[in-house]
């Protein structure tokens, strides 16, 4: 993904702060919650990665961060929200699915392209939460979801200074083709690795995402899409 400025979205409402709007807040407490008692899998990069995230995002509400209210948005894609959210407060992230669907009237989704392929398009759209570009306001990390209709494979790419986890919300997917990850489960991407996401047949897929970097880096995330490896032979 990435966080292109558009001109779909529109601020009507500026000057708010987050202890404002409680059920903002309480969506915040539920990345807090997953990435404060969520396993690191004996992974010293994903702890101190968890580490990093929690930080940033307590410090954001422990401040009362900045409110912008933006004109809600909605993609080809967010006609599986319904569905995806059902999946989710049936499993292990019920708690950040019930949460996410009191906000769902008012989430801006987006593609992050000024030019999108016309079959992803349909497939794919994400929504910031917590950043330069989200309702509530911060330029040390980056918190949102991506929905992902059946069946999509999202273009192998990579984030140059970016460190990116997503953490299963409802759905199943897989990355690289190397596993299957299901409800609860949380991938870390390094600055620079490549990886492609594909998704399963049958249902949507919904993830949470979490960026770090630099200010100068998530005002400007950027993307570098790379053509898939042959194997040799």
């Amino acid at each position: 993904m990435t966080t292109e400025t558009t001109e779909d979205a529109i601020a009507f409402e500026i000057d708010a702060q987050l202890q404002d709007r409680p059920d903002w807040l309480y969506l915040l407490r539920e990345f807090e919650a997953l990435y404060r008692h969520g396993s690191a899998g004996g992974s010293k990069a994903i702890r101190a990665h968890r580490k990093k995230v929690r930080d940033r995002l307590s410090a954001s509400i422990a401040k009362n961060a900045g409110f912008v209210e933006r004109a809600p948005a909605e993609k080809p894609v967010t006609a599986h929200f319904n569905r995806a959210l059902d999946l989710g407060e049936r499993g292990a992230m019920q708690g950040m699915a019930r949460a996410l669907r009191q906000v769902r009237g008012r989430l801006v989704w987006e593609y992050g392209y000024e030019k999108v392929p016309p079959a992803l398009a349909r497939k794919y759209a994400y929504c910031e939460v917590l950043g330069p570009r989200g309702p509530v306001r911060s330029d040390k990390l980056i918190l949102g979801f991506v929905l992902f209709a059946p069946n999509t494979t999202y273009p192998q790419h990579s984030h140059r200074e970016i460190e990116e986890s997503y953490i299963s919300v409802a759905g199943a997917w897989s990355e690289n083709n190397a596993a299957v990850y299901a409800p609860g489960s949380l991938i870390l991407n390094r600055s620079g690795d490549e990886h492609r996401i594909t998704t399963g047949e049958l249902d949507p897929c919904l993830l949470a995402y979490a960026w770090t970097g630099s200010s100068e880096r998530l005002t400007a995330p950027g993307m570098k899409l790379s053509a898939p490896r042959r194997k040799p032979g």
